[in-house]
């Protein structure tokens, strides 16, 4: 899950052990055009203070008056919707004919966020099971392929990393790279052999392996909820791991290095027992050509181009990569 939405569920339980009456919505359905997908989190303190958003704002002052005055949520979950009507939804500062249902919760040692984060925090897929008559949540494993389901007795949300990142190198890029996509709902997990670099890893919340990357890629049985990045430079490092990858269901594969460099590399991968179709999933110079020059640029450059290919979006013109053309008269030899 995004790190918005752990926010809000670290809040709540905070605020419910300090105490403080907490209300916890969740968005369980929409229609047409809503301002945030189904799953997103709002928690509200019987104050009014909020963390969290499930609209543009107009939403959550309702919600805020409703758990104050204890109309919402004060014993049990409740579902709530919002804009039913084009004029309700401009009310509610909601797109035109937008719609959005909630479960809202309140929050209690019943509810298990105790546990539900220290699960998640231990970068564990989690499926928590909230009973709407009672307000006893129950948590079992989860799986990539789970999804929010709401029948009107039962809410069964997921949460944790509902995606992997695999980088290869424990360098500096992958340090900013592991970091960001921690925001963007990716487990990472970072593999490098290399005593030099791996001595120095210092992100607890980043686990690092140091087998040979094909064994370990090759274990790790990557499928759709997966990606991969080399940023090693190494070939007999990166090479490793990208072959396992390319063969692999993963959803994304990308190698750091310039268009030269990946192309000797997709001749070097033609050794290997990898197929034409699978070396051209290989995306290098990885990431969406921005201009990136720093290492937090090129992380925010790879992780452009993963969202986009995760949400089926088609690289935008303006980024894509330039080639580089040869300049005969960059050769000529010039006499005086």
């Amino acid at each position: 899950m995004d790190s918005v939405d752990m926010e809000v569920l670290r809040s709540a339980e905070q605020w419910r052990k300090a105490g403080r009456r907490v209300a916890l919505g969740t968005i369980v359905k929409t229609w047409g055009s809503a301002p945030r997908p189904v799953g997103a989190m709002v928690a509200i303190r019987d104050d009014g203070q909020v963390v969290g958003s499930v609209s543009g704002g107009c939403v959550e002052d309702d919600l805020i008056e409703k758990t104050r005055t204890k109309i919402l949520a004060a014993a049990r979950p409740q579902l709530i919707t919002y804009g039913v009507t084009n004029e309700e939804a401009t009310r509610w500062g909601l797109p035109c004919g937008g719609t959005l249902q909630l479960v809202v919760e309140p929050v209690s040692d019943a509810s298990g966020l105790a546990e539900l984060l220290k699960r998640i925090e231990a970068q564990q897929l989690v499926k928590r099971h909230l009973d709407m008559k009672t307000g006893e949540a129950r948590l079992e494993p989860g799986r990539w392929q789970d999804v929010l389901e709401f029948d009107g007795a039962m809410l069964s949300s997921v949460h944790g990393p509902r995606w992997r990142l695999v980088l290869i190198g424990a360098g500096q890029l992958t340090r900013y790279l592991a970091e960001m996509a921690h925001m963007l709902d990716y487990g990472v997990t970072v593999i490098d052999p290399r005593e030099e670099y791996a001595n120095g890893w210092d992100l607890a919340s980043v686990p690092l392996l140091r087998g040979m990357p094909d064994d370990l890629v090759r274990e790790m049985n990557l499928d759709g909820h997966s990606a991969l990045v080399a940023l090693t430079h190494d070939p007999k490092l990166d090479d490793l791991a990208l072959m396992e990858a390319l063969k692999s269901a993963a959803f994304y594969v990308g190698a750091i290095g310039s268009k030269k460099n990946n192309d000797a590399r997709r001749e070097r991968l033609k050794e290997f027992d990898v197929s034409a179709e699978e070396i051209a999933r290989l995306r290098g110079p990885v990431g969406l050509y921005i201009g990136s020059k720093t290492p937090p640029e090129i992380a925010v450059a790879i992780l452009a181009e993963m969202t986009a290919v995760r949400h089926g979006v088609a690289e935008p013109t303006w980024a894509a990569k330039p080639e580089r053309r040869f300049d005969p008269s960059a050769c000529e030899v010039k006499t005086p």
